[in-house]
C-alpha cells in the first residue's frame, strides 16, 4: 500500500516554507473542495489593474493556516493555554474559512446566488466535510460560528484584527506591488496577547496596530475599490445578470453544467442541499471565462458586448466623486448610448449606470482593537494611538461612481 507523506513543505513566496502540521490538514487540503481554491483569483479582476495579481485563494488560505501556527507558538510562550486539539480546530478553521468563495471571489456573490455570502457556504462546506472526516471539524465549525466558550478563538478566525487579514494585506500588496499595503505581519503576531478572554496587542505594538489600519485604507481605495477593476467587476456582475435573463426567456447559452445550472435555477441559502453545494463545488473562474469565450459571438447585443469588454479589457470609463451624480448627468450619457446603438432605455442601462462604494478601516461599531498598555489595562487602539487619522479611520467614507462607455 502506497502511504503518501502527509507531512509536506509548501514554498511560500512570502513566508518562505510553510509546513503542514498533521495528517488532517493535509487530507483538506487535498479535497477536492480545497483544491478548487486554486482556480478562484483572490482579488477577481483586479489583474486588469494591477497584471501580478493572480494569486488564488488557495495562497491565500495556506498563507493564513501557517500565521496562525505562529500565533498559537506566540501566545503559548506567553502562557496562554491552548491544546492540541485547541490548535487543530484553530488551523482547520482559518483554513476554511474562504473556501465558499464562488469565482472571482467577491463578484459572484450577488449573480450566481441569490443573497447567499461565501461566510455561509463556507460553514456548508465545512458541515459536509465534517460528515466525510467523521465529526473530526465540530470544534473548528463551533469557533469559526463564534459559539465556543474562549472568544479570542473567534477572533482569530474573524475581527477587525484577524489572520485572515493580516494574511491578506501582506499578500495582496506583494502581488499587486502596492506597497503601501505591506505590512509586518509577523510582528504583529509576536505582539499579540489575551487578557479576559480577548485578544489584545501588547503596547509596543501600537505603531505597528496603527500601520495595519493605514495599509488596510489604502489597499481598499488603490487596490480592492480600484476604480477600473470595480468597472470591471460591475460588467461581470451585469454578463451574469443578462445570461440569467436570456436563460429565463428560452434562449439556450453555452456553459458548463455547473453554470448552466445556476443560470436555470434561483439558487437561495434554503435551497443549499448536498447536492447543490456539489454543484457550486465545480464552479471556478475558469466556468466563467470560458462561458464568456463563447458569449462574445452571440447575437444578443448586450451579452456579445459585455464580454468583449471584458475579455479584451477594453471596459467603460468610470468618473468617481464625493456626492452623487445628478439624474441629468445620468440620462446625458444614457442617451448619448441609445442615440448611438438605437437600443431601447432598458438595454443602455447595462452600459450606463450610477453606484456607491464605501471604505470603513476601523469600525468602531464592532469589537475593537484592543492595546494592552503596561499598566496591564486594555484600551481601545483609538483612545491609546497618538495618531490623529486613526480616529480619522473609523469614519465611513462614501464615494459614488459613474460608469458609461469612451466615446470613439
Amino acid at each position: 500500500m502506497n502511504h503518501t507523506n502527509k507531512l509536506k513543505i509548501f514554498n511560500d513566496p512570502i513566508y518562505g516554507f510553510i509546513t503542514i502540521p498533521n495528517t488532517l490538514v493535509f487530507d483538506l487540503i487535498e479535497h477536492k473542495y480545497f483544491q478548487r481554491l486554486r482556480r478562484i483569483s483572490q482579488m477577481g479582476l483586479s489583474y486588469l489593474v494591477y497584471p501580478g495579481a493572480h494569486h488564488t485563494r488557495f495562497h491565500h488560505a495556506l498563507g493564513c493556516m501557517h500565521l496562525m501556527q505562529k500565533a498559537v507558538q506566540t501566545l503559548r510562550f506567553k502562557k496562554v493555554d491552548i491544546s492540541e486539539e485547541e490548535e487543530e480546530a484553530l488551523l482547520i478553521a482559518i483554513l476554511l474559512h474562504d473556501i465558499g468563495h464562488g469565482p472571482f471571489s467577491h463578484a459572484m456573490e450577488h449573480s450566481i446566488v441569490s443573497g447567499v455570502s461565501h461566510e455561509q457556504i463556507s460553514l456548508l462546506f465545512m458541515e459536509e466535510l465534517n460528515r466525510t472526516f467523521n465529526g473530526s471539524l465540530t470544534l473548528a465549525i463551533q469557533m469559526f460560528r463564534g459559539e465556543y466558550h474562549r472568544k479570542f478563538m473567534h477572533q482569530l478566525i474573524s475581527s477587525q484584527f484577524d489572520i485572515d487579514r493580516t494574511d491578506y494585506l501582506k499578500r495582496d500588496s506583494f502581488y499587486t506591488g502596492v506597497a503601501e499595503g505591506n505590512i509586518n505581519s509577523e510582528r504583529l503576531i509576536t505582539m499579540l496577547n489575551v487578557v479576559d478572554n480577548e485578544l489584545a496587542i501588547e503596547e509596543k505594538g501600537i505603531y505597528s496596530v496603527e500601520k495595519f489600519l493605514v495599509a488596510r485604507r489604502l489597499m481598499y481605495w488603490q487596490a480592492y475599490l480600484h476604480k477600473t477593476g470595480l468597472a470591471a467587476e460591475q460588467l461581470l456582475i451585469r454578463v451574469l445578470k443578462r445570461a440569467k435573463e436570456l436563460v429565463s426567456e428560452g434562449t439556450d447559452l453555452k456553459a458548463s453544467s455547473a453554470l448552466e445550472y445556476f443560470l436555470k435555477n434561483k439558487v437561495e441559502i434554503q435551497d443549499f442541499n448536498a447536492s447543490v453545494l456539489d454543484i457550486f463545488s465545480r464552479l471556478d473562474d475558469y466556468d466563467i471565462i470560458s462561458a464568456m469565450k463563447e458569449w462574445q459571438f452571440h447575437e444578443d447585443f448586450v451579452l456579445s458586448n459585455l464580454c468583449a469588454m471584458l475579455l479584451n479589457r477594453d471596459l467603460l470609463k468610470i468618473k468617481f466623486r464625493k456626492k452623487p451624480f445628478s439624474d441629468k448627468k445620468l440620462k446625458k450619457h444614457t442617451d448619448l448610448f441609445i442615440e448611438k446603438h438605437s437600443v431601447p432605455d432598458e438595454v443602455a442601462r447595462y452600459f450606463v449606470f450610477t453606484g456607491e462604494v464605501e471604505n470603513l478601516a476601523y469600525s468602531t461599531d464592532k469589537e475593537n482593537i484592543h492595546i494592552l498598555m503596561k499598566t496591564g489595562k486594555k484600551s481601545d487602539v483609538v483612545k491609546a494611538s497618538d495618531l490623529l487619522n486613526i480616529k480619522a479611520l473609523s469614519k465611513l467614507v462614501t464615494k459614488y461612481y459613474i460608469c458609461y462607455p469612451k466615446q470613439s
